[in-house]
């Protein structure tokens, strides 16, 4: 009887220690499987952490460039404002330069209608088909180039009768016109001259000019400040002295009549002005 109870007692501790082996092992592996998942877990929010600095980092970042960006609009808008401030000045600025420049166009084209009609009036005083009497415009005066041998004999600067009477025509025309001045400019071949008086051709171009102006002023009435005498001697040549014609050419008289050059100048500052209002 007593081995009958000791055998079921070990048969009963037998079945025991089998269902607790049973159970730690499937504990074990409960507790295997956690420990993956708390692995899998950290390794995961160790990554989101991770990408939680760097999207921080970039919020950061897009933070600054958005400020900047706001910043930099308002001074292109700034800039804008004030760009479009130049322009509406510049623009403004143009116009009243292209109406400075209409209105000296204006003044130089009546200028040159006064200077074409008075070269009209002096070809037609003077005579248009003497070789030796020259009426035209140069850069905008009108200039008679009157030969030598009509004015003076050779290497004198006494004015002959016939010159006189052209002097005439010459002086009906600029008292004619009170607001411009006749300037009269002496010029000479370069062959030397021999006279007491006289050092070289400079002193011959000079002398001869103011010749003209006196008989200007004291035959003819001409105001002394609308003359001007002036001598080239013989740099200004209309062709080489190497021949008799050549020389012949370059001996002469050119009487100026232009616009009182300070009158001219007034004219224009009061287009100038006149824009203004």
């Amino acid at each position: 009887m007593k081995r009958a109870i000791l055998l079921l007692t070990l048969a009963s501790l037998t079945l025991t220690s089998c269902g607790a082996k049973k159970k730690i092992a499937e504990l074990e592996a409960k507790n295997k499987e956690c420990q993956d998942l708390l692995n899998s877990a950290t390794v995961k929010l160790n990554t989101c952490l991770a990408e939680k600095d760097v999207m921080a980092a970039r919020i950061e970042d897009l933070k600054q460039s958005n400020n900047q960006l706001i910043t930099t609009k308002d001074q292109i808008t700034t800039l804008s404002s004030k760009g479009a401030e130049n322009l509406e000045k510049t623009l403004e600025s143009l116009k009243e330069k292209d109406l400075k420049i209409t209105r000296l166009q204006d003044a130089l084209t009546r200028k040159d209608s006064v200077t074409i009609a008075l070269v009209s009036s002096i070809k037609r005083a003077v005579g248009v088909n003497d070789p030796d009497i020259e009426v035209n415009v140069e850069k905008g005066v009108v200039y008679i180039s009157i030969a030598d041998k009509l004015l003076f004999k050779s290497g004198s600067y006494e004015v002959s009768d016939k010159a006189k009477e052209i002097l005439g025509k010459v002086a009906a025309i600029v008292k004619d016109k009170p607001n411009f001045e006749c300037m009269v400019e002496g010029h000479t071949d370069n062959v030397p001259i021999k006279n007491p008086v006289l050092q070289d051709n400079w002193d011959l171009s000079v002398k001869r000019a103011t010749s003209i102006v006196r008989i200007l002023q004291k035959d003819f009435g001409i105001e002394p400040q609308r003359l001007v005498a002036s001598g080239r001697g013989e740099y200004v040549p209309l062709e080489a002295n190497t021949t008799a014609e050549g020389r012949a050419r370059n001996r002469r008289t050119r009487i100026l009549v232009l616009p009182k050059i300070d009158q001219f100048y007034d004219m224009i500052e009061k287009e100038m002005k006149g824009q203004q209002y």
